[in-house]
């Protein structure tokens, strides 16, 4: 009954695209933010994240795969942060090889952001980590954070990078012209030049860093460091750079304004094995990202330089650096073990009859024509008939993933969908597998 956020890897549009670039809000992270006077601290309002509704863009624009991240800005609290990582990795157990996950850190806390880095990749099983290009003042490239990239450098870790608003700011110019129209952009080449000019890509080789916004400025910047930089060495102001190490470890996103002209700007200073399809998402309106995902499949399409690129741009590329296999997210499998969830379900009132039957139909299908689904008992709250609850009991991981793909299961699915306001997908952990395996013998 893992419908809404669940669908299988085919999908209708032919070519599948892995989205390197969307951003997770939970209740949290906005409640941190109102508390703290901190809701338009960017300049833009913070805007709502649903993962049903993410998905469903996924669905019908070919989107296997989105890389989740925090957005914009940093929490002070390094609890909100946690606690939005474990949300994250919550996503990604729910819906294998739909949602990865970058996990944030308790920034400018090196201390605390070691010991949460640990916890998101060992722990959390996050696939990378998401980074600002700057918390209160400390920009990335500060010699504060060598052990971090140390850390990260050891683990072969990929690192997405986010522009925050630059310390100090000037309120008057921020009014005028918005962060995301100008300043991200000088943001995110001001952290990474920063980088660059203290060889940190260089001396922690295990990091690969995703640029966002199709490289900001970085294709101006770069050949002005070059031209520049025996100057600033002969006046003592920077040292040797290692310009190829640095580079090589640099990806690009494609969300924001691209064009082809922006790709072949980028591919002045890389190759076409590092450019990433990115969304954005929720950050602009889904109507407009699907007219740019079109717009990119097209040119793509068309343009004879370009055309030899298409499918590592929208897919392989991203599937070689965070690891995905056959268009699905390398996750933990559970085979041999049973699985165990708990669907909390909102019915829109209107559709309550309909979903009823809907779900009666599927339960009992399921039941009686697959071996491995040991159980989906649907219960009723007696007093809010709306409020759904089914126990789901698989045999293991195979058996859930073979009923994700069975006709009823998705009639049910394709069905319900405009019926349900709400799914929360709780994964259970059984603390007592023999007791279960007797009352199951019993029932017999």
């Amino acid at each position: 009954m893992a419908f809404l956020l669940t669908m299988s890897t085919e999908f209708t549009m032919g070519q599948k695209v892995v989205d390197v670039h969307s951003h997770l809000i939970t209740s949290d992270f906005l409640s941190a933010l109102e508390n703290e006077k901190r809701l338009l601290d960017e300049g833009f309002p913070v805007p709502f994240y649903n993962a049903e509704r993410h998905l469903g863009w996924m669905d019908e624009n070919g989107v296997s795969a989105s890389v989740l991240t925090l957005a914009a800005p940093q929490p002070s609290s390094a609890m909100v942060v946690r606690r939005t990582n474990e949300v994250a990795a919550g996503l990604k157990h729910q819906h294998p090889g739909r949602f990865l996950f970058c996990a944030a850190l308790p920034l400018p806390d090196v201390d605390a952001a070691l010991k949460e880095a640990v916890y998101a990749l060992d722990t959390l099983k996050a696939d990378g980590i998401k980074l600002a290009t700057n918390v209160a003042g400390q920009y990335l490239g500060a010699p504060e954070l060598d052990t971090l990239f140390s850390l990260l450098s050891n683990r072969k870790a990929v690192v997405i990078l986010h522009p925050h608003r630059p310390e100090p700011v000037n309120a008057a110019v921020m009014r005028q012209t918005p962060l995301a129209m100008q300043e991200y952009l000088s943001e995110t080449t001001r952290a990474v030049a920063n980088m660059i000019s203290r060889n940190v890509l260089a001396r922690y080789p295990g990091v690969k860093v995703v640029v966002p916004h199709c490289g900001a400025y970085l294709p101006l910047a770069v050949p002005r460091m070059k031209s520049l930089a025996p100057v600033m060495q002969a006046n003592k102001l920077v040292g040797e750079i290692d310009w190829a190490a640095n580079l090589n470890a640099l990806y690009y996103d494609l969300a924001g304004a691209h064009s082809p002209e922006t790709i072949r700007m980028l591919l002045s200073i890389t190759s076409p094995q590092h450019l990433l399809y990115g969304s954005d998402y929720p950050y602009v309106a889904p109507g407009a990202l699907t007219a740019s995902l079109s717009r990119l499949r097209k040119y793509l399409d068309e343009e004879p330089d370009l055309a030899p690129f298409k499918e590592l741009i929208l897919s392989k590329n991203a599937e070689k650096l965070f690891g995905i296999s056959d268009g699905v997210a390398s996750v933990e499998k559970t085979k041999g073990d049973l699985i165990v969830r708990i669907a909390e379900i909102e019915v829109f009132p209107d559709y309550l009859d309909q979903y009823l039957e809907y779900a009666s139909e599927v339960d009992r299908l399921s039941v009686e024509r697959e071996p491995g689904v040991i159980g989906l008992f649907p219960m009723q709250d007696p007093g809010s008939p709306c409020q759904i609850r089914i126990l789901e009991i698989y045999a293991d991981d195979d058996a859930y993933q073979r009923h994700l793909k069975t006709d009823h299961f998705l009639k049910y699915k394709q069905g319900t969908l405009k019926m349900v306001k709400s799914l929360k997908l709780n994964t259970m952990h059984t603390l007592d597998g023999p007791t279960m395996n007797l009352i199951f013998k019993k029932m017999r």
